[in-house]
């Protein structure tokens, strides 16, 4: 409800809008019926001074202060009419719009945005006109969309590239590197506990923050324990994942320590660390941002996501997610309120819908008898689908044949999927999961069954055995990663290739595309677009033959790209080491294998001429 001042105060400002040839004498109001010398006379001559001006009240000098003569053409309650409009009409200029003209009046504001945008070096000015801004406007709408809308994996050759960026500081293991999106800064962390900041453009390493020693207790016995304020500006043990921003702001780190710990990531400066009561019971094992916020999601082996707010006005635990009956090992998410998460040996993926407050839940590990008669008898779902009967490492089979009809064909081994281990968001309702059997499914939201598995996605591996000779078992997945709404993603095990894989247009099944050589255990990756200038700004990146013939051939040094939505760059992070992540259940050793991470550079072949 409005102020009685203000509504009583407007009331008596529209009753002097208009005034009378005769001046302020005309009008019954008090202020303007008292006995004063007339302003014309004095101000004839120049503003008031010493004795001449009259002795008047604080009041009578804030309103004259405010007057001039008839000829400037301003009375002051015009004045006082017009910041009165001001203040009030400031919350109230567009109330009478029309929704057709709000539309508008947005869409104008925005093409302007996009303009300034062109203009400050996104493209060159001869670029901007009606075609690049549209295509412009058609990305955005897809990508808010929340659909994998970016088909470019044709237009990149995954051919083992030359241009890499390799980095080696930490003794132990790497267990998570992480890349801001403006593609300046690699940050990488290690089973020491330390964490390394590296700049991507030449590849030295900026800073290095260590493990911190735990206070010792006042009894001198066990270990001193940090209070729920973050006493301690650092981690205590192993770091297991780091996520950053979309800005590039904020750096959050976790670990064996259960901290969570924020980092300015700028500067490299402790902030703030969450441990106690507001986070979690046990080890935090990965972490997630928001696409577009400072929203964080945490996942923890005490089977609980906890979703934080990293704004500078709340900087704290917003709400704790349950639901999952064993360790969580993985998570994701995009950009919109949901994210997905894998519970290693529950066998389960789960959507969580945070606004509804709900979630929804994708068993893996394919069929089994014990498991139809729990879901309810050995009836088949009544879906009927492409994936219906299913090997136990989710493989789809064959139906066996008829009795009368012949011997039934040598089925192949099956391997049976005793845990999820890794999960990505490909869009907002299309994701893949990794488990401990080697199948990667395709999964949507749609259907409660995979709607695609390749089983042995990174082949088997065989030990020599002294009683059973060879023995093969599945590489499981350790890591996946995927190019934000786009038709590619990566998977990672221990063979010594990065694998890349590509969807097929309607988002049926996808296909192997690439595979890069990374020697040791890969537990981290990220797909991610740098800026257009990347190329520029990382010598690395550059492809000098290919630059050197386009200046052949009267061409500029860096090709400006040539299909409207396909990236000039894309880059593949990769952060492996002689062990896995979590635990130290096998080691790999030779063949170049060492403790560190990759920045990979793949151009598309529309700048590079390759086509």
């Amino acid at each position: 409800m409005p102020d009685s001042f203000f509504s009583s105060n407007k009331t008596r400002k529209r009753k002097r809008t208009g005034p009378t040839p005769e001046g302020r004498s005309a009008r019954p109001n008090k202020k303007t019926t008292r006995s004063e010398p007339s302003s014309s006379s004095k101000r004839t001559s120049g503003p008031w001074k010493g004795k001449a001006a009259p002795k008047k009240t604080r009041r009578d000098e804030e309103l004259n202060s405010d007057r001039t003569d008839d000829e400037g053409g301003v009375d002051i309650d015009d004045m006082d009419l017009r910041a009165v409009s001001d203040e009030e009409g400031s919350g109230d200029e567009f109330a009478d719009e029309t929704p057709a003209e709000k539309r508008l009046r947005l869409a104008k504001l925005y093409l302007e945005s996009v303009k300034e945008g062109l203009a400050d070096g996104e493209y060159d000015a001869a670029e901007i006109d009606r075609e690049v801004i549209a295509a412009r406007l058609k990305q955005d709408v897809l990508e808010h969309s929340g659909k994998v809308h970016l088909f470019i994996a044709d237009s990149f050759d995954f051919t083992p590239p030359t241009t890499m960026l390799k980095t080696k500081g930490h003794r132990f293991t790497v267990t998570s590197a992480v890349v801001s999106d403006s593609a300046k800064f690699l940050f990488t962390s290690g089973k020491e506990g330390s964490i390394i900041k590296w700049d991507i453009a030449s590849g030295k390493r900026l800073v290095t923050l260590h493990k911190v020693r735990p206070p010792k207790p006042e009894n001198g016995k066990g270990k001193g324990k940090a209070s729920a304020g973050g006493e301690i500006k650092g981690h205590t043990d192993e770091v297991l994942a780091l996520a950053i921003s979309s800005d590039g702001k904020y750096l959050a780190s976790a670990g064996k320590d259960r901290r969570l710990g924020v980092w300015d990531a700028e500067k490299a400066e402790w902030i703030r660390g969450f441990i106690g009561p507001m986070c979690h019971k046990d080890l935090i094992s990965c972490l997630s941002f928001r696409k577009g916020t400072h929203q964080l999601f945490t996942g923890s082996f005490d089977r609980t996501i906890k979703l934080f707010d990293l704004s500078p006005s709340v900087m704290g635990y917003v709400e704790t997610l349950y639901g999952h009956q064993d360790h969580i090992i993985s998570l994701d998410t995009l950009r919109g309120e949901n994210c997905v998460s894998v519970g290693a040996r529950d066998k389960t993926v789960r959507y969580w819908k945070i606004v509804e407050e709900t979630q929804l839940v994708f068993r893996g590990g394919g069929k089994s008898k014990i498991r139809e008669v729990l879901e309810g008898g050995l009836k088949g779902d009544d879906d009927g689908d492409e994936n219906e009967d299913m090997d136990v490492d989710g493989a789809a089979s064959g139906r066996p044949e008829a009795k009368g009809k012949g011997k039934q064909k040598e089925q192949p081994k099956k391997f049976v999927e005793g845990s999820l281990e890794c999960v990505a968001m490909l869009d907002e309702t299309t994701f893949v999961s990794g488990g401990d059997s080697g199948s990667i499914c395709l999964w949507t939201t749609q259907r409660k069954k995979p709607v695609f598995t390749q089983p042995l996605a990174h082949g088997l591996n065989e030990a020599q055995s002294e009683t059973e000779g060879v023995i093969q078992t599945p590489r499981w997945i350790t890591s996946l990663a995927s190019l934000r709404y786009s038709d590619l993603f990566a998977s990672g095990s221990w063979e010594g290739d990065v694998r890349i894989w590509k969807l097929d247009p309607k988002l049926k099944s996808f296909s192997l595309v690439g595979q890069i050589p990374v020697q040791g255990v890969i537990n981290s990756l990220q797909f991610l677009t740098p800026p257009t200038d990347f190329r520029a700004v990382a010598a690395w990146a550059s492809q000098p033959e290919q630059n050197a013939v386009a200046q052949l051939n009267g061409a500029s040094s860096v090709p400006s790209r040539t299909k409207i939505g396909v990236p000039e760059t894309i880059l593949l992070v990769a952060g492996f080491g002689h062990e896995h992540r979590m635990g130290r259940w096998l080691t790999v050793k030779g063949n170049g294998a060492y403790n560190g991470a990759l920045v990979i550079a793949f151009h598309s072949r529309t700048t590079t001429g390759s086509s």
